[in-house]
């Protein structure tokens, strides 16, 4: 199965037709065009719920788990949110497909930690949906490194990556960082604080790039210091982004996308000048 996003998001791999995926929408427009995508994208046949009984009904009349819920913010029968609490209190990731939006509407979405949400505003929405259901689907494949002398801010991180489905592993310094990369070559990304106390972000990006090029493994330096010159400082150690904290939740998961999707870019383009 092959599929390049709207953003240029590249997957190709095995089929992502076993997913169960349930579509909460009361729309027969957006149904329709949100469950022929997901097929003729990727084998999947999602289950449509068009009100909040309907809803209930899907999740309890099988046994297998639900990977994905797509709902809107409002369902008959839940015109009041019932529906995303009811998903979210049973730990079901959920990607939020509606027509409105406002500020408000955003921090309430978010402290739900649902995985995304898409706007029906324009044309592309439905792609704009396929590829954050393949992203979700897919993210396992991606290991993801935290280095973090702070356990607060590890384990921040750890959630919010954990919450779009990555696979994990943390660092409380950067000698353990090294061991880690070391003993995981798998490991795509790395995001890594500036400031710590044995081996700070710069070394610890110029020692990485000493023997693992931005074509194995991307570098993207976090910190809460006001100092603007220390993203110009990270980016010449061999970084290859920088966020300044506090982080906003869509940022921060759009620079962890792009950093992977240029990384995937690369080894497809490695794989065909070497066939």
């Amino acid at each position: 199965m092959a599929f390049i996003g709207i953003s240029g998001m590249q997957y190709s791999g095995a089929s992502l037709s076993h997913h169960r995926i349930l579509l909460a929408e009361d729309s027969n427009v957006f149904t329709s065009m949100v469950s022929t995508r997901l097929k003729e994208l990727f084998g999947i046949e999602v289950e449509i719920c068009r009100n909040f009984e309907e809803l209930e009904v899907a999740y309890d009349r099988s046994a297998d788990k639900v990977t994905l819920a797509i709902s809107n913010i409002n369902l008959p029968g839940a015109e009041n949110g019932e529906a995303l609490n009811y998903l979210v209190d049973l730990s079901v990731p959920t990607i939020v497909f509606t027509g409105t939006f406002q500020q408000a509407t955003r921090d309430q979405l978010l402290s739900k930690e649902i995985v995304d949400y898409i706007l029906k505003d324009n044309i592309f929405a439905v792609d704009m949906l396929a590829e954050s259901v393949c992203r979700f689907l897919t993210n396992h494949q991606h290991h993801v490194l935290i280095v973090d002398d702070s356990a607060t801010a590890r384990a921040l991180l750890t959630t919010r990556l954990k919450r779009y489905n990555f696979r994990v592993s943390a660092a409380d310094s950067g000698a353990v960082a090294l061991s880690l990369l070391k003993a995981n070559p798998d490991i795509a990304l790395m995001i890594t604080d500036y400031n710590m106390p044995d081996i700070d972000g710069f070394e610890l990006t110029r020692r990485i790039r000493s023997t693992v090029g931005s074509h194995r493994l991307r570098i993207i330096g976090v910190s809460s210091s006001t100092d603007r010159l220390l993203s110009a400082r990270f980016l010449k150690a061999g970084g290859n982004d920088f966020i300044m904290r506090p982080f906003i939740d869509e940022e921060f998961y759009c620079r962890v996308n792009q950093n992977l999707d240029t990384l995937t870019q690369i080894r497809n383009a490695q794989q065909r000048l070497a066939g």
